[in-house]
Parts: structure tokens; C-alpha cells; sequence
């Protein structure tokens, strides 16, 4: 376990100095204790092919000790097992289960997807989101999967067949272009942007940080605003866009916001759900944006940025 200090030496220089810019030196070092080391292994139940209650029984009958998550029902925390070996247990190999990270999980809730409602996921690789709104869905609807990477694409394919998604259709297309070829036609779109991924950094893990830089934050916002653009040309008037990334700094963040805000006809709405690891957006030139949310990194979260929007009639 690295201390604070040790933390600071190894992310890099800039990272560390913008986030002394957004917060408070006490918030900051908590932070950091959240990009400190290894998470615990979290997951979701696939209630397309198993129950929560079942779930629990399983683990209870082999001693794999977990906990419940306050803001959803069908996910847990494992607290005595490796990733590797929750993939060597029958339920994962048969789609009963999906490892996620709670943060991970918090998008797709936000967005409240409901049966028989047409729904598309913008960048949606490796499918953690897409199979997730497929089960809140019951399997009942559509849902378009667009993915950008032809391998990532693939992977896609693969979890969406694992979990028993039987109503999600895959696109290999730029996400930018979506919008004007499926203009109009989706009740909610969910826009989990490629991001710099601060909020995923682990300080003894330097795979995490090490491709991370100024420049490409600058060049993924550009990326954002675009993606942003599409999701608003695919959706319904009055239909919901969810905007998430797992980074942490403004550029990425509110500034997409306040972009969207002055150049496309969306609104800001409530996200209602109670999270004790989260604080809310920041105000950025003039604007307030205290409806979005930053999930803050800890042992359990990754940290996340979930803002939610509605196109005006």
C-alpha cells in the first residue's frame, strides 16, 4: 500500500496540479488514497439468465464473501477473490454474471432504460453498458451498439451473445456519422465518451497512466463535443441523453457540457441517485453545473463523471 506522498511521485506531474486546481488539499489526498492500489472485484448479476438471490447462494455455499451495493440492487462487492478466479466459476462461462465496476454500472441506471423503448449506445465496446440495458430491459425493444475498433467491435459481439442480449444489434461506424444516419429515431442515447480514463489510473500500475498528456485530453474534448453532436441529432425531441466518462479533469467534463448546453437544444436534468462517494459538478465560466456528478475514486469505484440531459420539444 503506497502512501499519499508516494502516490503523487509516481501519476503524472500535470494530472497531479490540476487536480490541486479543483480541489481542496484534504479532497485531493482522498483522491489519491482512491488511485492508491488494487479494487476490489465487483459485478452484476445477469438477471436475463439468474437471480440476485441465487447469485448469493452460490457464493454463500463456496465461502465467497461479498457485500450488498446501497444503490443497486443486482450488484455486489467481492471481498476474498481475484478477478481470475471469479472467471473460472461456472456462472461467469455460462453469462450469469458480468464484472464490472460499480462506477461502471451507475451510467446505464441513470439513463433508466425501459422495455420496449429504442436505445442506442454510442461507443459502446466491450458491452458492459449495452448487455446492462439489455437486462433492465428485460430483453424487450432495441438497442443499437455502435463500436468504432473492428476487434473491440468483436469483443462486443462476444459478450452481447455470452449474456443473452437477444435485442441489441451491432454497427461498426464512426459515432460521429450516427446521428445523421439514424436522425430522430432513438427514445435515449447513452454517450460513454473515450476518454483520458484519470478516473481508472492505479499508481502502481503504470499501464494505467502512462499514454496520458495534456495534448491528448485536448484532443479527446474535440472528440467529445462531436460524439456529443451525434447523440443529439439521434435522439427523440424530449428523448434523454446520458453523458459519462471515467476521467476527472473540466476539459473532458463540464466544459463538453457547457458546450452542448450553448450549441444544441438540450437541458440539464436531476440525476436521482444517492451516492456517499460523490460531489457535484463544477461551475465553469458562469455556469453551474451542480446536476452532474463526479463519482470519486475509492477501493470499490473507479472515478466517473454521469451527467444527463433532455432534448427540448
Amino acid at each position: 500500500m503506497l502512501s499519499v506522498l508516494e502516490v503523487k511521485r509516481k501519476l503524472p506531474k500535470d494530472f497531479i496540479e490540476n487536480l490541486y486546481n479543483l480541489y481542496t488539499p484534504v479532497m485531493v489526498d482522498k483522491i489519491l488514497s482512491g488511485l492508491n492500489g488494487k479494487r476490489y472485484v465487483t459485478l452484476r448479476v445477469n438477471t436475463l439468465k439468474y437471480t440476485i438471490q441465487d447469485l448469493m447462494k452460490y457464493f454463500k455455499e463456496r465461502n465467497i464473501k461479498f457485500e450488498r451495493v446501497p444503490f443497486w440492487k443486482e450488484a455486489l462487492i467481492i471481498k476474498n477473490q481475484t478477478e481470475k478466479q471469479i472467471q473460472e466459476l461456472d456462472i461467469y462461462e455460462k453469462g450469469y454474471i458480468y464484472l464490472q465496476n460499480l462506477s461502471s454500472m451507475i451510467p446505464p441506471l441513470i439513463l433508466e432504460p425501459r422495455p420496449g423503448e429504442k436505445i442506442l449506445d454510442l461507443t459502446s465496446a466491450p458491452g458492459s453498458k449495452t448487455t446492462q440495458i439489455a437486462a433492465l430491459m428485460e430483453n424487450k425493444g432495441y438497442i443499437l451498439a455502435n463500436e468504432l475498433d473492428k476487434i473491440r467491435c468483436k469483443r462486443l459481439e462476444y459478450n452481447i451473445e455470452m449474456q443473452g442480449a437477444k435485442i441489441v444489434e451491432v454497427s461498426n461506424k464512426r459515432g460521429e456519422v450516427i446521428g445523421k444516419l439514424y436522425e430522430g429515431k432513438f427514445d435515449k442515447v447513452l454517450l460513454d465518451a473515450p476518454c483520458s480514463g484519470e478516473g481508472t489510473f492505479l499508481a502502481n500500475d503504470a499501464r494505467t497512466y502512462r499514454n496520458w498528456s495534456k495534448k491528448t485530453v485536448t484532443e479527446l474534448s474535440k472528440m467529445q463535443k462531436k460524439l456529443i453532436k451525434s447523440a443529439y441529432q439521434a435522439v427523440k425531441n424530449d428523448g434523454i441523453i446520458v453523458y459519462s466518462t471515467c476521467t476527472m479533469n473540466v476539459e473532458e467534463n463540464e466544459n463538453i457540457l457547457s458546450y452542448a448546453l450553448k450549441e444544441l437544444d438540450l437541458k440539464l436534468i436531476d440525476i436521482n441517485l444517492e451516492l456517499k462517494n460523490s460531489v457535484k459538478g463544477f461551475q465553469v465560466e458562469g455556469q453551474d453545473f451542480k446536476k452532474a456528478i463526479r463519482i470519486l475514486p475509492n477501493e470499490s469505484y473507479e472515478g466517473f463523471f454521469v451527467a444527463k440531459f433532455q432534448k427540448k420539444l
